[in-house]
């Protein structure tokens, strides 16, 4: 790639502030990821022939793991491995890149926008950097053994991302002046480069601290259209089939009889699903006439349904379902198939999705004398009912 941009995306930080089992860039914000939202907004920036390509940093643990949860992006995308600092996963982003600019971007930064990322590349050429920058409007103290000093905040500005320069400039500045660097803009200037600044945006916040997680998620998710979904589904016992629930053989002589496997986990969960989006149920998109789901696997099936409900702009926000059996005994494998379906919804890592509670049939009716099993389930979905970008 002759000349071009790239968008290097920051996301190998560990969060020490942020707290917690899960990075913040990996925390969920309106349905994604943080680190997807600005992986859009490059994807964006591409289809408009402003970016070339993105290239994601992340820690050498996510590199092994990342890979299998990333979505498809109409950008090309190149994986580079963090260091243990931001001055090292930035150089290895850099060289990484192919454009003669780069746009340096934080994960935990979601919400920049398309004309703040247009700006910078609009000047940068002008010095080789460009930055941008809101005034400090706070008042400023400094904690002294005296007390209190109120500090001048004129001329003070807070730096944000995306900063953009030409790459070559920034690798050298990077290693002359990066160690210990709080952004690129220090060792650029340290280098001896100019920065030209360009108006910042108070909504392109940085996710530091829980708080700022929870304003991210309001801001990110805008007005929002709820719906519910119902699912019901039935299949008797017979001796010679496997019994498959929520995608996990359990142990039993008798099994659920059906064209498919006859997963009635799965199979309530899909009707769910489709029924909140107002698509038909499993019966009609997954056809028992249809040779090719013959024992079909109900947990492709239900993956299947979830992506048709995505691909409709919705987001999975809860999963409940209630299983009345009689025979056998599943208390002990409800969080492994609860689990099993989560894992085929896609969803963010650490994210809870699917309940389930295993009800007996008390010896009332069919399902009480064990000749069959029945499932309810309920499922909750939400989707932007504004046009804010990026759209997935």
């Amino acid at each position: 790639m002759t000349g071009g941009t790239s968008f290097v995306l920051v996301a190998a930080g560990r969060g020490k502030r942020f707290g917690g089992q899960v990075p913040k860039q990996y925390s969920e914000a309106a349905g994604h990821p943080l680190w997807e939202w600005s992986a859009r907004l490059a994807e964006t920036l591409s289809l408009q022939s402003n970016v070339d390509e993105l290239v994601l940093v992340v820690s050498p643990k996510d590199l092994e793991s990342l890979p299998g949860d990333i979505p498809n992006f109409r950008i090309p995308l190149t994986l580079a491995m963090g260091g243990e600092e931001r001055s090292i996963s930035v150089m290895n982003g850099l060289l990484a890149a192919k454009g003669e600019i780069v746009l340096v971007h934080d994960a935990a930064r979601p919400l920049a926008s398309e004309h703040l990322c247009r700006e910078l590349l609009r000047k940068v050429h002008l010095t080789g950097g460009a930055i941008p920058v809101l005034p400090v409007a706070d008042a400023l103290k400094r904690v002294t053994l005296e007390g209190l000093e109120s500090v001048n905040r004129e001329n003070l500005y807070r730096a944000q991302t995306p900063q953009a320069f030409t790459r070559e400039d920034l690798i050298d500045a990077l290693k002359r002046f990066g160690r210990g660097a709080r952004d690129e803009s220090e060792a650029w200037n340290a280098s001896g480069r100019q920065v030209t600044l360009v108006a910042g945006e108070t909504a392109n916040i940085k996710v530091t601290y829980p708080e700022d997680l929870a304003l991210a998620r309001m801001l990110l998710s805008g007005p929002l259209e709820w719906r519910t979904g119902h699912g019901y589904d039935i299949h008797p016992l017979v001796p010679g089939r496997p019994l498959v629930l929520g995608g996990i053989k359990v142990p039993s002589r008798l099994g659920l009889d059906g064209h498919s496997d006859a997963d009635c986990l799965c199979h309530a969960a899909s009707d769910a699903l489709l029924g909140g989006v107002g698509l038909p149920d499993i019966g009609i998109i997954f056809p028992a006439a249809d040779p090719r789901y013959k024992d079909a696997f109900s947990l492709s099936l239900f993956r299947e349904a979830a992506r048709k409900v995505r691909e409709e702009g919705w987001t999975i926000r809860w999963i409940d379902l209630t299983l009345i059996a009689q025979v056998p005994r599943l208390g002990n494998l409800v969080e492994e198939m609860k689990a099993s379906m989560e894992s085929a919804l896609a969803c963010p890592s650490g994210s809870r999705r699917v309940n389930l509670k295993v009800k007996s049939g008390e010896g009332i009716g069919a399902t009480g004398e064990g000749k069959c099993m029945e499932c309810h389930a309920v499922a909750t979905l939400s989707r932007k009912v504004s046009l804010a970008e990026p759209t997935f």
